[in-house]
């Protein structure tokens, strides 16, 4: 199968998805959510969903609910699953791994500037060139300084467009990155030179900010987003997908978007 033909399967015909990261077992303990999400996949992929990122485990353990959905598998995992902080990362899933499971996609993590950086760039260019020999789409996510926002520096656009660009560098097909909410936002597109995807997004107190926040990264220039807590963690999962597909996918409003979550 060719790599385009892969990336059709992730992104819709626009150029643009909505991908549900399902992969928080592999970094943390806090996966209320998860499990209950999978079951509303049908109405999520009615609703607009384009693909899932997931773990070898999840492939395995829903096979079939995965089967009308693109799918991305995560190919590193936090070696200190009970440090949120996410100290370091191990390469774990090849892309042999995750063709076997029907994969469409495989991603890894990289942190520019953060104490484990060598670690993490080296698992992300084996990766990539791997991917390449089989035509498989790698998705590089540039957390730069580390996993959490943890500094201004953290959380500046020059510094994430300078970690997306060394995604890109490192062979990436697809970046996966943190936008910030500012106009500099679309720099961080520019550099990629690459389909960017906006990382999970801020925990809001009223989810029209969150709508908000993705036209935002859509104005900028971002390709849709790859979205775990706020989607799985909100009590209308399929609700808040329609509204994304309200957004990314239609060119809509984030108050039209919020009309659409407020239906379901």
């Amino acid at each position: 199968m060719s790599k385009t033909r892969r990336m059709g399967n992730i992104f819709a015909r626009d150029g643009k998805s909505i991908t549900l990261a399902l992969d928080g077992h592999y970094f943390s303990t806090n996966t209320t959510g998860i499990d209950d999400t999978i079951g509303e996949l049908p109405k999520m992929i009615e609703s607009g969903l384009d693909a899932v990122l997931v773990t070898y485990g999840m492939a395995k353990t829903y096979a079939n609910s995965f089967t009308g959905v693109g799918m991305l598998i995560r190919a590193d995992l936090s070696t200190g699953v009970f440090d949120s902080s996410v100290p370091n990362t191990m390469g774990l899933v090849t892309v042999e791994d995750a063709l076997k499971m029907g994969a469409d996609g495989i991603i890894s993590m990289t942190f520019p500037g953060a104490p484990n950086e060598a670690t993490s760039h080296q698992i992300a260019w084996e990766l990539a060139r791997e991917a390449d020999n089989w035509n498989m789409p790698f998705m590089c996510e540039s957390l730069p300084i580390g996993y959490a926002v943890t500094s201004e520096e953290s959380n500046s656009p020059k510094v994430i467009a300078a970690g997306a660009r060394l995604g890109t560098e490192l062979g990436a097909d697809i970046i996966k990155t943190r936008f910030t909410g500012d106009a500099g936002d679309a720099e961080i597109v520019k550099r990629a030179q690459r389909p960017v995807l906006a990382l999970g997004g801020p925990k809001t107190r009223h989810i029209l900010d969150y709508f908000l926040f993705v036209k935002h990264c859509m104005d900028v220039g971002a390709k849709g987003v790859a979205v775990g807590r706020n989607i799985t963690q909100d009590r209308h999962p399929s609700g808040v997908v329609a509204a994304l597909n309200v957004i990314i996918h239609q060119n809509g409003t984030a108050e039209e978007a919020y009309e659409t979550y407020r239906a379901y």
